[in-house]
Parts: structure tokens; C-alpha cells; sequence
């Protein structure tokens, strides 16, 4: 396996996520649709083509009604939103007015907060500057704009449908609108792509200044197009010494531009961390609407239906009144239905442990000793502490006192009381696989 593959990409889709406690105060919308399907995409999404979007796609306009009548059937738990995320997809689809309606169906049933991050994730050529006025206008503070790479071959290569001109076109219509805090997204390790190009791609970024730079690599995922004409590892795609070299790259050039690698795949200003990303690093519940979403609420996981129809028919079917904006479905058996909603988990504490470590290790602060030890038992940090204790003498594991120092333990049994857990910079980050993949190994053998 690439040593450099994003841990929580693929792992994810088969852990349950689980929170530290409490009520949701952030939400995220899934927004399905695109203009073409990228060839290393496995979201949930419907291609409506080049030339659609929410003003004049029936299949949009149908989708929103249902988006919103979700929103209306969940249950309010009691806290306003301080974060709201619209991901897709392409949500930059949606016309000024269905985006507005579908935060003041939000604002309706949970209020938003005063000073609530609201971020969209937008395509360059996919939307103008008086939309993404009007997106602002309605309530949109932070975007994360889908840059990818700066060279038109690598966006051909994966499918993207924007040019590298179209890429510094948006930026502009992104300052324009008055947007202060945008983001763009980087994938390192597509097919063809060597080491000058990844750097460029990297200085090209520095030079726009975004106040947050997002770069991952890419995963080759069984089903999509990449999927069936690549094998990781092997020609034409970057061999893993070159992913890893790309991994290091970016770390040498974003931190050397001022950016803080606060996460194992994201850099930020300093104030600009994503906000919304953090409560599922942090492990904290939120609510997940729309086709395909996750959400954790009550100690639950629950993943809605991946395709258009079947997502439809699973809203009417926790619907407490039929909406007439809800269509009619045909073909459709309960039977499908039924087997969607089964994917609803309820966890165990030594799921809560492994997610714990799995997506507070990504962050550069890692996980507190002694909430671990106050959560889990002090037995427990003993044996994550057995498993870690090779890797932190290759360097790939670090202890944190209090006063930020990083910590000279010896052949210690038992770690301090006080502190936090954490992979190194680069290195750590780079093996994380290897590091979780044995941890999950031996803590579910000794559960």
C-alpha cells in the first residue's frame, strides 16, 4: 500500500464514527451532482452534464424539496449550528435560491449561530460572480475551491471539466465576492504526474494565498475509472517512493510559506483552520443530510442511501407527512429500502477507542493522555503504549509534555499522565497506515 494513502479516505467507510458527547452543532449536506464524474471519484453523485445546473435541471430542482423535507423530519436536539458544510458533488450547481432556502430550512429547524462557519465546496467555470454574491449574501463565509493540479494535461488525465485558466479565473470572482476565507484542494500522485510538476502546482498555490491548502493523494478506489485502468504503485502512476517525496514536498513548501500543517492532509493561516473538519477529527456527533450522507447523532451512525430514487423513498419513508414535492417513485422495492436503512450502527466502546486514535492521530496536537486515560482506563494507553513504542524509536511516534516540549521517555511500560500522543511530522504522517493498521490489529485482538 502506498505509505502516503489518506488513512481516513478508505477507513472510514467501513468504521463508525463516534463522539466525544453531546448534541450536533454542525451539519453537512451532500449536494449529488456534477457536470461529468472525475475518474477517481466514488462519491455518491448524478452527472447532469456540461451545461446543467439548478436553474434548468429538472433533477436538481426535484432533489432540494427532499434535501429540505429531510431537514424538516430530523429531530432538533437542541443546539444552534456553528458549522454547516455543503459537499458534494458540485454544490457551486446551486442557484442562489436553492442554496438560500436550504439554510433557511437549516436556520428553521436548528437555528444557525451568530458567527457559524457556512463553507461550500465550488468547481472553477461552475459558477459566476453574482452567484457566489448571492451564495454570501445568503449566509456562505468560507469556500473550498477544487483546484487539483496546474497543468491542463494532469485535469484532463483525471477527468476534471475546468481548465488551469478557468482555475485563476475563479480565484478572482472569489476575492471579488468579498470571500476573505477560501481554501483550495491539491491531489498529489495522479497518473503521469512527476515531482517538478507537483511543485508547481504547490508554488502555484502559495501564490494565490488562500487563507487554507488542502493536499491529498489520490487513492485509487475499486469501481471508479482509476479503478480499472491503474494499479497503484504501477506505471503510469507515481511509485511510492515519489508519493512520499511528493508528501515531503508539500509539508517544505506550505510551512515554508507560513502555512501550519495542522492536519495530517491540510494547512491553514494561522485563525483559517476548517472549522467544520475538526468536529470529525475531534470525534464530536453531527448531523449528515442528504443522498449518501453520514451522520453520528445519539451514539448512532447512519448512512443514507447512495443512489437518487432510493434516497427519495428513504426520506418519505421517515417522513411523518408525505410532501407533494417528494416524487414518485417507480421500481422501487422496501425491500431496498429496508436494506439501506440497516445502515444504522450502534457502537462499542472499543469501536469509540479505535475511532479515538484513528482520527485524533491525523491532527498535528494528536490525543490527550489523559482524556484517553480518563475515557479508557489507564490498562488501555498501557497497551496502545506496548504497540506505539517501536514506532516512536523510529521517530514516527512522539510524546508532548505540557509545555510543548516533545518528551525523552526511554524503554518505558507506561506513558506520563499528562501530555498528548502524536505521529511526527513528516514521517509519522507519511507511515500513518502502517502505524494504525497494526494498532486497530493488536487492540482488537486484545478486545
Amino acid at each position: 500500500m502506498n505509505p502516503t494513502t489518506d488513512y481516513l479516505t478508505f477507513e472510514l467507510k467501513k468504521s463508525v464514527q463516534v463522539a466525544k458527547s453531546g448534541i450536533p452543532s454542525s451539519a453537512y449536506l451532500h449536494i449529488p451532482f456534477c457536470r461529468r464524474r472525475c475518474y477517481y471519484c466514488d462519491f455518491p453523485v448524478f452527472v447532469v452534464g456540461d451545461r446543467k445546473n439548478g436553474d434548468n435541471s429538472g433533477t436538481i430542482q426535484q432533489y432540494v424539496p427532499v434535501l429540505c423535507q429531510e431537514i424538516q423530519e430530523t429531530e432538533n436536539l437542541g443546539a444552534s449550528l456553528k458549522t454547516v458544510f455543503f459537499g458534494g458533488g458540485t454544490p457551486s450547481l446551486l442557484s442562489v435560491s436553492q442554496l438560500s432556502h436550504i439554510l433557511e430550512t437549516l436556520d428553521g429547524k436548528f437555528g444557525i449561530a451568530a458567527g457559524a462557519e457556512i463553507s461550500i465546496e465550488i468547481d472553477p467555470g461552475t459558477f459566476t460572480l453574482e452567484q457566489l454574491r448571492g451564495y454570501a449574501a445568503a449566509g456562505v463565509n468560507r469556500v473550498s475551491l477544487g483546484v487539483q493540479a496546474f497543468q491542463d494535461e494532469l485535469l484532463q488525465a483525471c477527468g476534471r471539466s475546468h481548465s488551469v485558466a478557468e482555475i485563476f479565473e475563479a480565484v478572482e470572482i472569489v476575492r471579488s465576492a468579498g470571500i476573505v476565507n477560501f481554501s483550495l484542494d491539491l491531489i498529489s500522485g495522479l497518473p503521469h504526474q512527476t515531482l517538478e510538476q507537483w511543485e508547481t502546482s504547490l508554488k502555484s498555490a502559495v501564490e494565490i494565498c488562500p487563507t487554507h491548502l488542502s493536499s491529498y493523494d489520490l487513492i485509487v478506489e475499486q469501481g471508479t475509472a482509476f479503478g480499472r485502468y491503474f494499479e497503484a504503485g504501477a506505471q503510469p502512476m507515481p511509485a511510492d517512493e515519489t508519493s512520499a517525496q511528493m508528501y515531503r514536498l508539500a509539508r517544505e513548501i506550505l510551512t515554508a510559506a507560513g502555512y501550519e500543517h495542522y492536519e495530517i492532509s491540510n494547512y491553514a493561516r494561522d485563525g483559517y483552520q476548517c472549522r467544520h473538519n475538526r468536529v470529525y477529527w475531534e470525534n464530536r456527533p453531527y448531523y449528515g443530510l442528504g443522498m449518501g450522507a453520514a451522520s453520528y447523532v445519539q451514539g448512532r451512525r447512519v448512512t443514507r442511501p447512495r443512489k437518487t430514487q432510493e434516497y427519495y423513498q428513504w426520506v418519505r419513508s421517515i417522513s411523518a407527512i408525505t410532501s407533494p414535492a417528494t416524487p414518485k417513485l417507480g421500481g422501487e422495492t422496501q425491500h431496498n429500502i429496508d436494506r439501506e436503512i440497516e445502515q444504522n450502527f450502534q457502537v462499542s466502546e472499543n469501536d469509540i477507542l479505535l475511532e479515538t486514535l484513528m482520527l485524533g492521530l491525523r491532527l498535528a496536537a494528536g490525543v490527550s493522555l489523559s482524556a484517553l486515560t480518563e475515557k479508557f482506563t489507564q490498562q488501555t494507553v498501557d497497551q496502545i503504549w506496548r504497540c506505539l513504542q517501536p514506532y516512536w524509536r523510529q521517530g514516527w511516534v512522539e510524546i508532548v509534555a505540557a509545555d510543548g516540549a516533545i518528551a525523552t521517555l526511554g524503554d518505558r511500560a507506561k506513558l506520563p499522565l499528562s501530555g498528548n500522543l502524536r505521529l511526527s511530522d513528516p514521517e509519522g504522517f507519511l507511515f500513518s497506515n502502517t502505524i494504525l493498521a497494526d494498532l486497530f490489529s493488536k487492540l482488537g485482538e486484545d478486545n
